[in-house]
């Protein structure tokens, strides 16, 4: 298996150089087994090549928060790697609103919909597709990486619990083989790391882990919900981000 384990690690390539020796010890905590699943099989997404992606841009010096998300998107080319990132959404905007592929994602429909009500670009009894379509767009954000590069520049690290998906139904199964990949991150991140639990399986999973202990956590309902949207308490915390303006 170490012809497997030095295959995988060769891919570290791919991520910050901050990451690289963290994410040797990381991928070390995978079994064997797991190990030989990511190496050879062609049924999950993001691929072999991208499921790391979240450690790509962001160095671990600079990781302030880790924002969990539960697995990859379904759909391959909305599965980039990155947590609530879907690929597919390259627009935001549309002449009518959100765009097409902003709305088919439920949770990032809500957190976009969350950032205009928290820098009160719309107002919370009008926030339709025309209201949104009347925004003044030039001074905001226009495609999802300009989103995820404001996470990355707020250093937010976007990091699924479980880094692969293949099936709703192995959800679980991925999710226990990655827990020790986490854990062992958890192990060498500043205290000062603060984790973004969103909604109940978040808490649960951080819950499950004894090195979570340490760190604050910032709990909030799931974007999913549109609950979410109207949350002063969500507002608050993501507005002094400036997630939705151009840097």
């Amino acid at each position: 298996m170490n012809d497997l384990k030095h295959a995988i690690a060769r891919r570290l390539v791919y991520v910050h150089n901050d990451w690289q020796p963290v994410l040797i010890d990381a991928l070390s905590e995978l079994e064997d087994t797991y190990l030989h699943f990511l190496e050879t099989a062609d049924n999950y997404i993001p691929d072999k090549h991208g499921f790391l992606n979240a450690f790509q841009r962001l160095p671990m010096s600079k990781t302030r928060y880790i924002l969990f998300g539960q697995d990859p998107y379904p759909r391959r080319e909305s599965a980039i790697g990155e947590a609530f990132i879907d690929g597919s959404a390259h627009s935001l905007w549309a002449p009518t609103g959100l765009s097409k592929e902003v709305n088919r994602a439920t949770s990032l429909r809500n957190i976009m919909k969350m950032l205009l009500l928290a820098h009160e670009l719309v107002n919370p009894d009008k926030i339709s597709q025309a209201t949104i379509a009347r925004i003044d767009k030039s001074g905001l954000i226009q495609t999802i990486f300009d989103l995820r590069d404001n996470f990355v520049a707020n250093g937010v690290l976007l990091l699924n619990t479980a880094l692969v998906y293949s099936g709703k139904k192995d959800t679980a199964y991925h999710t226990s083989q990655w827990k020790p990949f986490v854990r062992s991150i958890l192990r060498v991140l500043s205290p000062q790391t603060e984790l973004i639990l969103l909604g109940n399986f978040a808490v649960r999973y951080v819950g499950s882990l004894p090195e979570a202990r340490y760190f604050e956590k910032a709990i909030f309902e799931h974007p999913f919900n549109i609950s979410f949207v109207y949350s002063s308490k969500v507002q608050n915390f993501f507005k002094p981000m400036n997630l939705i303006y151009k840097r």
